[in-house]
């Protein structure tokens, strides 16, 4: 039996928790157990965007399996909303893409959207609306009557998103959304991940783009080997305490001087001077949108 679930400060329970997960994997002929998971302690609380990170074999590929109830661990426990996620009713407000989702390319983007809200049990009317409203938060209403099989990588990622959504879920889990897509297409699904943080979702994360998970993430999380290294809000883990960034226009050399003079007077230096730098991921954005 689970133990019941911590709530937060606001009495909340937590979209995910994961107290104590431990995965092992028997490997070769004389039962040799690989640990792909070790005694992970992880929360996600509701309404968050939350980035889980690692290199490749890092664990975080199995604790999604887990959380989606698709592998049972071998200890611990790991809960949706307060629920085992080994139970059916856990999944029922989980919708997830998956790194490299297979889709039946004969289909329709709108016939393949259907296709999946069945599966969810809508239908009707109820069913029409969602697809279409999910199609469009995605942008792919131009497109929706296309077959899959013609679609770009990053069309596929927004249908994939559409169908993880469109039964309208309290969580949403992303294997690596934007693994294979241009920076158009990943800004357009980082975008659409915000939204979804609006409307009060809570969203779990994979990727490699440190600098996305950066600008979208409320906090992330550190595996390797199975283990937590570091967890935390982006904003502390990023920022620096102990110093602090004053940008100003460009000052003559007399008037540097005279401000190092003042500084030293005070015990204070200046520790290094550089020219403000905009991102590279911006400035293709900005371009390539024009």
């Amino acid at each position: 039996m689970a133990e019941s679930p911590h709530l937060s400060p606001s009495g909340a329970v937590p979209a995910i928790e994961l107290r104590g997960l431990v995965k092992d994997f028997s490997i070769g002929l004389q039962g040799m157990k690989l640990r792909a998971v070790d005694q992970l302690d992880l929360r996600v609380e509701a309404g968050q965007v939350f980035g889980l990170l690692g290199p490749n074999g890092s664990g975080k590929s199995t604790t999604i399996k887990i959380v989606l109830g698709l592998l049972a661990p071998t200890a611990g426990t790991a809960t949706i909303f307060g629920v085992p996620s080994g139970q059916i009713a856990a999944r029922h407000d989980v919708g997830y893409l998956p790194e490299s989702p297979y889709f039946y390319r004969h289909l329709t983007g709108r016939e393949l959207v259907e296709f999946y809200a069945r599966i969810c049990g809508l239908a009707g009317a109820t069913l029409a609306q969602r697809v279409a409203d999910v199609i469009a938060l995605v942008g792919l209403r131009d497109s929706a009557n296309r077959r899959v099989g013609t679609y770009s990588k990053g069309m596929l990622q927004r249908i994939g998103l559409a169908q993880a959504l469109v039964h309208d879920p309290r969580l949403v889990i992303l294997d690596e959304p934007t693994a294979g897509v241009d920076p158009v297409g990943a800004a357009a699904i980082a975008e659409i991940i915000l939204q979804l943080k609006a409307r009060g979702k809570t969203v779990l994360i994979t990727s490699h783009l440190l600098g996305q998970i950066e600008d979208i993430c409320d906090r992330v999380a550190i595996l390797d080997h199975g283990k937590l290294l570091l967890e935390g809000a982006v904003r502390d883990l990023v920022g620096r305490a102990d110093r602090q960034a004053l940008v100003l226009e460009k000052m003559p050399e007399t008037e540097l001087a005279e401000l190092r003079a003042w500084l030293a007077a005070r015990g204070r230096t200046i520790e290094a001077i550089e020219q403000p730098r905009e991102r590279l991921d911006r400035i293709f954005l900005e371009r390539v949108k024009k």
